[in-house]
């Protein structure tokens, strides 16, 4: 129902496409898991995991690159165990998470 002299504000989510690493499994960081090292160095919390339209808790920090662009670094977003396991999948995200850089030693791995 729309009243009289009010508008409803359309809210917009946009993407950014990311494709899942694969094999990402064996890499380590200072942090107690990559979902920790996430909200550590976003200074974020997430309630839901970052592939839009999935709503399940956040359970790891996944491991993605940025597609579109030639930007080839490794970022951390948190995921679902679910979304998580789609390695070698190309994911939509939210584009309001930070993404956190998965090089630790301009992270967590500084001395």
């Amino acid at each position: 129902m729309i009243f009289k002299g009010h508008s409803i504000k359309k809210i917009e989510i946009t993407n950014m496409r990311v494709y899942n690493i694969v094999n990402t499994s064996e890499n380590t960081c200072a942090c107690d898991s990559w979902l920790d090292h996430w909200k550590k160095f976003s200074r974020q919390s997430a309630s839901y995991c970052s592939v839009n339209g999935c709503y399940e808790r956040p359970e790891v920090g996944g491991h993605v690159q940025k597609t579109g662009n030639f930007d080839k670094n490794w970022y951390i977003v948190p995921l679902c165990k679910g979304c998580n396991a789609k390695n070698g999948a190309y994911l939509d995200v939210n584009d309001s998470i930070k993404f956190v850089s998965a090089k630790v030693d301009e992270t967590c791995g500084r001395a």
